[in-house]
């Protein structure tokens, strides 16, 4: 700590340069940060998917619809233990922004699916009974103020009512929580049967099944299984583990993980350079002064060590505070929830982070620590400045 009033003084010498290298590397965590939120955004479906859950849908795409009566013969196969229908309903509340995933199911065995929507147990009951009833994530529900016992009205652009209208409403009869983190809480769910007699068209039709396996090391067998019994068939299947068909939808936006490493690849060598020159330079301007303090006894380790310090601090400064504040962006959620219900930096990203920082810092400072340590005493003192 001594020697820490040296090593700032260092970076008071040209205030400019030293800011507006610390600014780059702020931009660049800053950015970083961001990026790694984005990417838990599109691939939070992947880290919370059951490994006893596959998913069975039409086999051309996902917005071809199936028999409902699938379902009872997904059930009987050897290794099924559970089943629950989805189908997107698309719900908007009072204007088009206020977009977030609303889906059909069918209550009972879909809670017993997704353990992790924790929901308390006289809502549960309530919805159960409630022909007209629906269930919100906490996300949503605080974003517009709603409350058990409201009345809900919601604007389907897909689904007509058989009156001819797309207003459809709905009892909020529950709000559930998170049981484990990643877990979405912006998602609507209502009834199937509800929505399946009021709808004009495809009645008896679903999107998807969720399918729960007793045996997750059979999933590839009872996935092929069960494609096969609807093979030849008018409505054939694909099924393959919700954790595949998660990262199917990320993949339809682009390899998000790819992207953010191909960026930071990029900016991480634009910095180092960047940095690498500008601590290079400081120190070629400081040759007379590296000879003086060599002069009066400093080791040629300490003269290592003064210099990687100054370029980590000007790499903590930087890449710490834009990491940081990062951090604080993504703490109030999504910018926009609706499509990107989940959106924080997971801790591990957060770890890389400060780790890259510190790898900066030693990366840039390296090479101008070891020519100082290098320099004799009589050649840096007949050097001019």
């Amino acid at each position: 700590m001594k020697f820490f009033s040296l090593v700032a003084s260092n970076l008071k010498r040209k205030k400019v340069r030293t800011l507006l290298t610390i600014l780059s590397i702020f931009v660049a965590f800053f950015l970083f940060g961001l990026l790694c939120a984005l990417k838990k955004a599109l691939d939070g479906g992947v880290s919370v998917a059951g490994a006893d859950r596959l998913i069975t849908r039409h086999k051309v795409s996902i917005i071809q619809m199936m028999p409902v009566s699938y379902r009872n013969r997904i059930a009987s196969m050897p290794g099924v233990s559970g089943i629950a229908s989805q189908s997107w309903f698309g719900g908007i509340y009072q204007d088009p922004s206020n977009f977030f995933a609303t889906l059909a199911v069918d209550p009972e065995p879909f809670l017993e699916l997704y353990p992790e929507f924790v929901l308390p147990a006289d809502q549960k009951a309530t919805w159960l009974k409630t022909r007209t009833g629906a269930i919100v994530g906490r996300a949503t529900a605080e974003r517009f103020k709603w409350k058990v016992g409201d009345r809900i009205p919601l604007q389907s652009p897909i689904w007509q009512r058989e009156d001819g209208g797309h207003a459809w409403e709905f009892d909020l009869v529950g709000i559930y929580d998170a049981g484990k983190k990643g877990t979405d809480t912006t998602q609507f769910f209502l009834h199937y049967d509800y929505y399946d007699e009021g709808r004009a068209f495809a009645k008896g039709q679903i999107g998807w099944f969720t399918v729960r396996i007793a045996d997750p090391a059979q999933a590839a067998q009872i996935a092929a299984r069960i494609d096969r019994e609807f093979a030849n068939s008018p409505t054939e299947t694909k099924t393959e583990p919700e954790g595949a068909f998660a990262a199917g939808f990320a993949q339809q936006v682009g390899d998000i993980g790819l992207i953010v490493t191909g960026i930071m690849s990029a900016v991480f060598f634009t910095i180092l350079l960047v940095a690498g020159n500008t601590i290079a330079q400081g120190v070629r301007e400081r040759v007379e002064e590296i000879g003086v303090l060599k002069a009066v006894g400093f080791p040629n380790g300490l003269v290592l060590g003064l210099v990687l310090a100054e370029s980590c601090l000007i790499a903590a400064l930087g890449g710490l505070v834009g990491l940081g504040l990062a951090w604080l962006a993504t703490m109030g959620g999504s910018p926009v929830p609706g499509l990107l219900p989940v959106f924080f930096i997971p801790s591990k990203d957060i770890l890389l982070g400060i780790v890259l920082v510190l790898a900066l810092g030693l990366l840039t400072g390296l090479l101008p620590a070891l020519q100082a340590m290098r320099l004799g005493v009589a050649d840096a003192l007949r050097r001019q400045t």
